[in-house]
């Protein structure tokens, strides 16, 4: 089984590097789910139903998302009828929406994904690895799901890198988002599976982590209030993460970066 997770979307030039080339990539990489993060997809700052339409009309199958999940208004209102996009689960009890769900491929497997937020410089929510923990207690790797996928929001490294290790032989795939860089660390861990620190931004990199490059500098060179930030919409760079499961363990074979179009350097699977 073949999954694709895309980082952070972020404005109009990450949406529509994802919506023109995912088509081709699920059928030239065979992908069975992709899953998205979309928290800056609406000019940075959250995302509307409008915009998540067009994305899953695009081949995403699921949307998660972190600390600007409610930036839109409107997504309150929403999120509790859409299983497909998913909140951080260590948000308290009563929150709208789901942090996790279990979908089914059009093969019929079932993908478990969850989406979790760090403590470390952000805003406190619970505990990820306590709520991690619960949910593994009901979903087991080739026992009542097929694979098991992980997005952490979160600022820190080393939290992302424990959590990994944290679940490390119980999850098929764990992935970073929030800084919207692409580390350089895509490996198996010791016990199967999968983890990239983080899977960088869908955006234009020519820019302060997909802002347009002005008011980022005078917030820095000034410390002064400035206007609001906005999406820098130059060509976008597709930047995700391809893993390889095996179908009897859950386990991760292979992982593989994948950045398309933009600035960066080009990467794709190389065929085994």
């Amino acid at each position: 089984m073949n999954l694709l997770f895309l980082g952070d979307l972020v404005g109009r030039a990450g949406r529509d590097v994802v919506v023109a080339n995912l088509p081709a990539l699920r059928r030239d990489l065979g992908l069975d789910f992709v899953v998205a993060n979309v928290e800056n997809a609406a000019g940075g700052f959250g995302i509307t139903q409008k915009l998540l339409g067009e994305l899953f009309a695009a081949g995403v199958d699921c949307a998660t998302t972190g600390n600007h999940v409610w930036d839109q208004k409107e997504t309150v209102g929403f999120i509790g009828n859409e299983a497909r996009l998913l909140r951080p689960i260590n948000f308290p009890a009563g929150t709208p929406g789901r942090g996790a769900h279990v979908y089914q491929t059009q093969r019929g497997k079932k993908v478990l994904v969850a989406n979790l937020m760090g403590r470390l410089f952000m805003d406190p929510l619970d505990d990820p690895f306590a709520a991690a923990e619960a949910l593994l207690k009901t979903y087991r790797l080739g026992g009542n799901v097929d694979a098991i996928m992980f997005d952490i929001h979160a600022e820190a490294t080393s939290e992302k890198m424990a959590f990994g290790h944290f679940v490390d032989g119980r999850a098929s795939f764990v992935v970073g988002t929030h800084t919207h860089v692409p580390t350089a660390d895509a490996m198996i861990l010791a016990n199967g599976t999968a983890y990239q620190t983080d899977a960088g931004m869908c955006g234009d990199y020519d820019s302060v982590i997909g802002m347009e490059k002005t008011i980022p500098i005078q917030r820095f060179t000034r410390k002064l209030p400035t206007e609001r930030l906005s999406p820098a919409n130059g060509d976008g760079t597709l930047c995700g993460v391809v893993v390889e499961i095996d179908e009897g363990s859950g386990l991760a074979r292979r992982i593989s970066p994948v950045r398309l179009g933009g600035r960066l350097a080009p990467a794709m699977p190389v065929p085994a």
